[in-house]
This record gives structure tokens, sequence and C-alpha cells, in this order.
């Protein structure tokens, strides 16, 4: 019975959060203010289905269009993770802009060249554009069919493209070939045509590109503020993307560096949870995950 409870509540708060999304229905002022907290609440309480973002894998963005945050997946590219990171806290981020922006494409920044006349100062990192993933030790959640021959999937609510799980069986690591496609939401790393000269430039997906897929690096996924990417002014299609008066990202900041009391507090819903894993029960194998939505997510701001 416990368990059932569980599933009815989170499968009430994923409707919910449907609903409120929907901007076709008017909704009362109080109730759309009481909505997240609702959310919120529902979440906290219900950890088979829900769980919580590591501060420290939590990166905000402070746009002049609003908020963006992005959850970082470090067991997937480690040194782009750690990069970032320590790009962002050293202030150098702050005040860059979005100067390439192409509708249904992505929105690219991080040119810190741009607007301080030098470099981050840090090097270039060795592309990381798939990595080896031990199915025993991290399986995918929720895959598209059987897991041992499933393609798609996810993990810890990320999307995941991999090699079948039954081929670890016979490669020399126990291992497999596993990469975040570029679904919408997803953040990945610009370079040139060197694949190890990605620095300080990144990109957010406005939409899905599946060319971009295994040829560059994408370590993380928004879970608020994809709305506030499609709204970032997008260049000329005769300019490559090239915007005029672009917008900015005003500042960059690793949520574990702010006060308890200041910082954002995120729960994703878990892709190894019975409610999750219910509602792909029925997917098509060959189905690509980028075609389902996002993994869902509440914030307490």
């Amino acid at each position: 019975m416990k368990l059932a409870t569980l599933a009815m509540a989170a499968s009430a708060l994923s409707l919910g959060l449907m609903a409120y999304a929907d901007t076709s229905t008017p909704v009362a002022a109080d109730e759309a203010a009481a909505a997240p907290a609702m959310a919120v609440e529902a979440a906290k309480a219900d950890t088979a289905n829900w769980r919580a973002v590591d501060p420290e894998r939590l990166f905000i963005f402070k746009t002049n269009k609003g908020r963006v945050l992005i959850e970082a997946f470090p067991d997937v590219a480690p040194k782009h993770y750690a990069q970032f990171a320590a790009i962002i806290r050293s202030g150098d981020l702050d005040g860059t802009s979005f100067h390439r922006v192409i509708n249904g494409f992505m929105a690219q920044g991080g040119d810190i060249f741009a607007l301080k006349g030098r470099e981050s100062g840090l090097p270039d990192i060795p592309g990381e554009f798939t990595f080896r993933r031990n199915p025993g030790e991290m399986p995918l959640d929720s895959s598209f069919g059987p897991r041992d021959s499933a393609k798609n999937g996810y993990v810890n609510g990320f999307p995941m493209v991999t090699q079948a799980s039954f081929f670890a069986e016979m490669s020399k690591d126990g291992m497999v070939e596993s990469w975040i496609p570029h679904c919408r939401g997803v953040v990945s790393t610009a370079r040139t045509s060197d694949p190890n000269s990605a620095n300080s430039q990144f990109f957010l997906m406005r939409d899905t590109s599946h060319h971009l897929d295994k040829e560059y690096t994408a370590w993380g996924r928004i879970v608020e503020g994809e709305d506030v990417v499609l709204a970032i002014k997008a260049g000329k299609d005769a300019l490559n993307g090239e915007v005029a008066l672009p917008d900015i990202l005003m500042s960059a900041e690793v949520a574990a560096d702010l006060p308890k009391a200041e910082r954002p507090n995120v729960w994703v819903e878990r892709t190894d949870g019975p409610v999750f894993t219910a509602s792909i029960a029925d997917v098509a194998e060959d189905l690509d995950v980028c075609e389902r939505p996002s993994v869902a997510a509440v914030v307490e701001h």
C-alpha cells in the first residue's frame, strides 16, 4: 500500500506540473503561486520517485532574459565538468554574451576573449564525446525495450544513447560506449575543428540536433529555464547566427557556493523510480529518447 500511495502522489504531481505549464488554461494568481510550493513539498516527501540535485553539480546562469539552472553530470565528462566549475567560480563568464544563437538549434555563449581581451587561462579540454559505461554499476534506469539490447533510455534523469549492454560481455573492459544525445535542453561545449580545443564556450540546445552527437561534449541538462533559452535573441541565418546586440549572461554561480538560505534547491523525477519506469513501459524500443519531454524537475527558490 505504501508504494501505491507514493506512486499516486508522484503521478498527481506530474499532472499538476503539466496543468500549470499549460498557459492556454487560465489559472488564478493564488493557485499559480501555491502550485510550485505544493509540488516541492510533494517531491520532498516522495523519495522513491524524486531526488535532490547535488548543489556542487548545480550551475546557476542568470541572464537578462531570466534564470537557467543546469545540472551537470561529472561521470559523463569529468574534465569538462571540472573546467566549467572552475571558470564559473572565477567569475570569467559573468557579462559574456550569447553571441551565436540559431532558431531550432542552439544558443552559444562563454566567449571570454570577446569581453576581456584574454582567454580563460585554463588549458583546452580533450574531447569527451562519449564515455565508457559499466552496465552493472551504471545501468540504464529506464530503457526503451529490454535492458540488455536497448540503445535509448535514461541515466540519473539524463537522456542516454548507448551500445547495447550485452556488448559489455565481449569488450575487454566490460563496458559499453555511451553518450548524452543533443536533445533540447542539453548543455554542450563549443570547439574549433580541432576535437581537443574546447575551453570556455558552451551552448544550450534549443532543439534536437543529432549531428552533434559523438562530435561535441555534452555534460549537462537544463532543469529550469528551457523557456528562457528559447527567448534568447537569435541572430540572422545569413550570418550563421551571429547576434547584433546579444543577450547577456549576467552571472554564473555554483549553487554550493551560495549560503543555504539563498541557493535554489532542485528535485528531479527519478528515472529509476516506479512512476517513471511505468510511464515508459510501452515505449517502442526504436524510439528516439529526444522525442520525449525533458525529465521533470521542481525548484524551491
